[in-house]
């Protein structure tokens, strides 16, 4: 459980979700990509992809003097895997509602 709550922690950030999306859309990519456009330092970046390695969301590799960003597809599986096992909830509630509501359609009023 502490690697989901890790990972949801990390995408609580607008910019570590944002490089997460960037990573999905456009695959592997350099810091350097990663850093370009967002306004802010190689080292702010920096300190944003190491949130996310440690989560568990991120991997990196070094080429050179270049550090290679990719999704670590197992990280973001298991908040699909959350997600999904609570579709039964959201859905038994849904169902619960609209009972509620053929019953009586001025509710709540």
């Amino acid at each position: 459980m502490n690697t989901l709550l890790d990972a949801f922690s990390a995408l609580s950030d607008p910019t570590r979700f944002t490089i997460v999306e960037q990573l999905m859309d456009q695959g592997e990519l350099p810091a350097g990509d990663l850093a370009r456009g967002k306004g802010m330092s190689g080292a702010a970046i920096s300190r944003h992809l190491k949130v996310l390695r440690q989560a568990g969301l991120v991997n990196q590799r070094v080429n050179g003097t270049q550090r290679i960003y990719s999704i670590r597809p197992e990280g973001l599986r298991a908040i699909a895997e959350w997600t999904i096992s609570k579709r039964q909830f959201w859905e038994a509630s849904l169902d619960r509602l609209g009972d509620i509501l053929q019953e009586d359609p001025t509710w709540p009023t």
